[in-house]
């Protein structure tokens, strides 16, 4: 049963996620920001994560704090559903093109969180979202799921396909990693813990 839910509240979001890992990408995201969901609609497609999230947060401020505030809870879930991490295989990489926009994802499901980030964007806003919030958002998603995450782009002009090509990179990686590994039932590691 790999599956899990967290609730973050504090003064200024109210979040709720629920996970499963061995799902069919089923997702039902409501943030409130509209982008965003869009964008985690993707991570849960595209990883075959069933994934819902509810969040209220102080938007009449800026998205930023639900933002981060749902990679937090996100990472945490991950965490909590992947257990002591016996049987995964652990590691995930995938390069994504969509059409001008190429971005490659290496990740390490290691508990010990990094993130090298070379992603950049062309304009500051897709609509009304602010795109710096997209490292903010697998910062927090990357520092709360103890990933080591290695997210490089290769190519891009247009902003709203460097973001989604991002998350869909990610997904695809993040699905590699959470899979079962029919060949080493055992944990992915020679320390005897991860």
């Amino acid at each position: 049963m790999r599956k899990a839910e967290i609730t973050r509240k504090t003064a200024e979001t109210e979040i709720s996620v629920s996970i499963n890992l061995d799902g069919t990408g089923s997702y039902d995201c409501q943030t409130g920001v509209g982008f965003f969901d869009h964008m985690l609609d993707q991570l849960a497609r595209h990883s075959l994560i069933d994934l819902t999230v509810r969040a209220k947060g102080d938007l009449h401020i800026d998205d930023h704090h639900t933002v981060e505030d749902v990679g937090i809870a996100l990472g945490q879930a991950l965490t909590r559903a992947l257990g002591d991490k016996v049987g995964i295989r652990r590691y995930g990489h995938f390069a994504l093109a969509m059409d001008d926009a190429q971005i490659a994802t290496a990740l390490d499901l290691s508990a010990r969180p990094y993130l090298i980030w070379t992603v950049g964007f062309p304009t500051q806003k897709i609509g009304t979202f602010d795109t710096e919030l997209v490292r903010e958002f697998f910062q927090a998603f990357s520092t709360h799921g103890g990933i080591t995450l290695h997210v490089d782009q290769k190519h891009g002009l247009n902003s709203h396909h460097i973001a989604e090509a991002t998350f869909k990179s990610v997904a695809r990686a993040l699905r590699q990693a959470v899979e079962p590994d029919p060949r080493n039932p055992g944990l992915p590691s020679t320390k005897g813990a991860l």
